[in-house]
């Protein structure tokens, strides 16, 4: 089924920006593979490049002292052709549980081999989140493993 495999990946990169965890996270992606912010374009097609670029998000997480990193809305739109479109909304959460960065991105993921990777993600603000045809149920992590714990 599409959706737990969208769950799988997304639960995956939740978990590597938790952690700042490289090698969790380059396992999301496909290379090469396009981020947009309202900053810039990075189009990342080598290891080397990919590892740059992430490392400089985790930095940027460190310094706003991220203690949490929230799903508040997630929904898809999947396609024939095996891609499928994911828009979420994130929260960022500092070490007082304030909100320092809420946004939504939008999520260009093809299933490759059975494995769903993203090829694309564009950042913008949350007013311009879009609903898509499907909820995504992301369980939060911490929730999670709060809940295996009480089996």
């Amino acid at each position: 089924m599409k959706a737990s495999g969208l769950i799988n990946l997304f639960q995956d990169y939740i978990a590597g920006f938790k952690s700042y965890n490289l090698n969790v996270i380059k396992n999301c992606y496909h290379l090469p593979c396009s981020l947009h912010t309202p900053d810039k374009i990075a189009y990342l097609v080598e290891d080397k490049d990919f590892e740059e670029e992430f490392i400089n998000i985790f930095l940027v997480l460190r310094q706003g002292h991220t203690k949490d990193i929230r799903v508040t809305k997630a929904t898809f739109s999947e396609y024939i052709d095996g891609s499928v479109d994911v828009c979420i909304d994130w929260q960022f959460v500092d070490e007082k549980g304030e909100v320092f960065a809420d946004f939504c991105a939008f999520y260009h993921v093809v299933n490759l081999e059975k494995n769903y990777k993203i090829i694309s993600v564009v950042s913008h603000e949350l007013s311009n989140s879009v609903e898509l045809s499907s909820v995504l149920e992301i369980v939060d992590l911490n929730k999670r493993v709060e809940n295996n714990n009480e089996s």
